[in-house]
């Protein structure tokens, strides 16, 4: 516990007095976002520095390393690859962000370049996790020999790919309004952290030999988002980018393959789902439609956004975060009650 903690606090302060930082030389650089022009009522946004969410990777790193200094531990393979991962995905956003910044105009990596570099981080993520002692193949609700589906490596190793990007998508989707995204990643990471802690403390039931490292990163990750959230929530002084969005998406995929419960996400990240489907479901509505649309705009907190003000949004959907994660660790809390 002592680890889980100081991780979290070093995260946390870390995001915390480090993003003024980044602000100011941001804003020496120029570097602004530039806001869609379909999305006018965000017009006055433009210029505000974006790639803020780098910020929660360095936290995360800074937290992991203080975190394992405080147990006198090394980091596990798991821990590793999963910090690996949402890094790798930090780095094509971070990509991204810069290409839009750079051709002033909200145009950066074609959908093609970034799914093919989602891809990579996705494959070299499951590939190395296969390898990992003790890895379970079943795609699983709460544990692998509990609920869930046991197809075989080749399909879950296909399963896993899929769910890396669908819910970097997702988060990236969300990722749309002030603090939308870093209080709703907060809540997410803060329920793996207990489903991670928890599973540590009874290894002989769940098999996660990695669980304690697990929740050290889902600690680490939700501190900093918090962290973050301080300067990213109204009066926002720094958006957060791809560059936080899809690394968030990539550490609750990573993660939840890692402890065995992928099959919690739709309920842990239901608001992630909703933003995604929401998105999906307008374009192909307009193909099919001839040209209407289902919603008055995509993704759904935009839609909502021309019916309540703003912050109405962001506290409503923040509810809903809240409840899909608190309803995901009472799906994992009554099976154990079943063991």
């Amino acid at each position: 516990m002592i680890g889980l903690l100081v991780a979290a606090a070093a995260a946390a302060v870390t995001a915390l007095l480090t993003t003024p930082y980044l602000i100011a030389r941001l804003r020496a650089a120029n570097i602004g976002q530039v806001i869609q022009d379909e999305v006018g009522q965000h017009a006055a946004k433009a210029g505000t520095p974006t790639m803020g969410g780098a910020i929660i990777t360095v936290a995360l790193v800074v937290g992991y390393a203080v975190g394992h200094v405080a147990l006198r531990s090394w980091p596990s393979r798991t821990g590793l690859l999963v910090v690996a991962a949402v890094v790798g995905a930090s780095v094509v956003g971070g990509v991204d962000e810069w290409l839009k910044v750079r051709h002033e105009r909200n145009l950066g990596l074609r959908e093609r370049q970034k799914t093919i570099g989602l891809l990579i981080v996705a494959v070299t993520f499951v590939v190395l996790h296969g390898r990992t002692a003790g890895s379970c193949d079943a795609i699983a609700v709460t544990r692998c020999h509990g609920p869930g589906l046991r197809l075989g490596p080749v399909v879950w190793a296909l399963f896993a790919i899929a769910l890396v990007w669908v819910t970097a998508n997702a988060t990236n989707f969300t990722d749309g309004l002030e603090g939308l995204l870093a209080g709703s990643g907060a809540m997410s990471f803060a329920a793996l952290a207990v489903i991670g802690f928890w599973q540590f403390r009874h290894l002989g039931d769940y098999g996660v030999r990695d669980a304690l490292d697990l929740a050290i990163v889902a600690g680490a990750i939700g501190a900093g988002c918090v962290g973050f959230l301080w300067w990213n929530t109204n009066p926002m002084t720094i958006f957060m980018g791809d560059v936080g969005s899809l690394a968030l998406g990539t550490g609750i995929a990573a993660l939840t393959l890692s402890m065995n419960v992928a099959l919690l996400v739709p309920v842990l990240g239901a608001l992630y789902v909703a933003e995604g489907a929401s998105s999906f479901l307008q374009r192909w509505w307009f193909r099919i439609s001839g040209g209407r649309r289902l919603f008055r705009m995509a993704p759904i907190h935009h839609h909502f956004e021309l019916v309540w003000p703003e912050s109405t949004v962001i506290v409503r959907f923040w509810i809903v975060s809240g409840l899909g994660a608190a309803l995901a660790l009472s799906i994992f809390y009554g099976d154990f009650l079943r063991l």
